[in-house]
C-alpha cells in the first residue's frame, strides 16, 4: 500500500511539473496576446491591463516554481556548506 501511495504522489508531481508549468507559461503568453489591440493607422498597439496582469501572474507562478525546485534540489548543499536550512 505504501507503493501505491508513493506512486500517486510521483504521478501528480510529474503532471504538475511536466505538463502543468509549460501549460501555465503558454497561458501567460496567450493572455499577453489576448489583450493587444492596434490603432487604425497601425502605428501603435495597446494592451488591456487585465490581460497584462494575468500574463505576468502566470509568468510569476512559473518563475516561483522554478526557483523553488532549484532550492529544493540544493537544500542539502546549502545546509552543509552555508548553514542555510530551506524546506
Amino acid at each position: 500500500m505504501d507503493t501505491v501511495d508513493s506512486l500517486w504522489q510521483v504521478v501528480l508531481i510529474g503532471l504538475l511539473f511536466g505538463a502543468g508549468l509549460p501549460a501555465i507559461f503558454a497561458l501567460g503568453i496567450r493572455f499577453l496576446l489576448l489583450g493587444v489591440t492596434t490603432s487604425a493607422d497601425g502605428n501603435g498597439a495597446t494592451r488591456t491591463p487585465a490581460a497584462l496582469i494575468a500574463g505576468l501572474a502566470c509568468f510569476a507562478v512559473v518563475l516561483v516554481a522554478i526557483v523553488a525546485g532549484i532550492l529544493f534540489i540544493m537544500k542539502d548543499f546549502l545546509a552543509h556548506d552555508f548553514g542555510i536550512t530551506i524546506f
